[in-house]
């Protein structure tokens, strides 16, 4: 791999990014928004097994949805690089596709765990207990959870031809990811046809993960929601790098 190019690559997508301050600010708004209105108009529900009150369990699954909208929005800028002729150069490039797939997921994974790490340090507004470790796990975690995010916002924007297209996909996939990996309900109050698509969905482990880091609770153990959202993540880049080998 070409460290340089993949470093270049990664530099360039976050300068890019931090000049969009209203993207910056409207992401942390609407997390902001769901923890006072979904956390509070819900803060009086109880849920089967649920041992600390709803609003501080919603909160790890904020974070999670800030990282899944900004991770899967990063497939943009392949669309914009297409546009104004930047990808051609890159592809035309001695650079590997691989060292381009990884500069574009680092690049997005930093970007995301960016504006995650906003809304960490706002949780204890929000009645969370933060201490210097939980923040080093949960931030190393966020990366990890990106990574497989944004290689997915990758693959699919290196086969849509517009912004359009991608947005209408992206919707589609980011609903039901987002809904049904435990975000905003315990997994066990679900649907029991809903299990196999939880069961799959990388987010679920993302959020068991920041949860059982944040809150000490979790469905399953931290070693399985790691290999998970690491089996996750070898599986989505190795598929966008085949994506990006196979641009003409």
């Amino acid at each position: 791999m070409n460290t340089r190019a993949a470093k270049t690559i990664l530099v360039r997508e976050v300068r890019v990014h931090l000049r969009d301050r209203a993207s910056v600010i409207s992401s942390v708004a609407r997390s902001i928004l769901w923890l006072v209105v979904f956390g509070g108009g819900f803060g009086a529900a109880r849920f089967s097994g649920l041992q600390v009150n709803y609003q501080e369990f919603l909160f790890p699954g904020v974070i999670a949805m800030s990282l899944l909208f900004t991770s899967i929005r990063s497939g943009t800028s392949v669309i914009w690089d297409r546009e104004f002729g930047f990808m051609k150069e890159i592809l035309v490039s001695p650079a590997s596709r691989f060292s381009i797939m990884a500069g574009k997921v680092a690049g997005g994974a930093a970007i995301a765990v960016m504006e995650g790490t906003i809304i960490l340090f706002i949780g204890p507004i929000f009645g969370a207990k933060l201490t210097l470790f939980k923040v080093a796990a949960s931030i190393a975690l966020m990366f990890f959870i990106s990574i497989s995010l944004v290689s997915i916002g990758l693959i699919v924007a290196t086969v849509m031809k517009t912004f359009e297209g991608f947005q209408t996909i992206m919707t589609f996939l980011i609903m039901p990811m987002f809904f049904m990996s435990g975000a905003l309900f315990p997994i066990n109050t679900l649907p029991q046809w809903m299990t196999p698509i939880v069961a799959v969905n990388p987010l679920t482990y993302g959020v068991d993960a920041l949860r059982i880091v944040l809150l000490g609770i979790g469905q399953h153990s931290i070693i399985t929601d790691l290999a998970v959202l690491a089996a996750a993540a070898v599986a989505t880049v190795a598929l966008g790098s085949q994506a990006f080998r196979n641009r003409e």
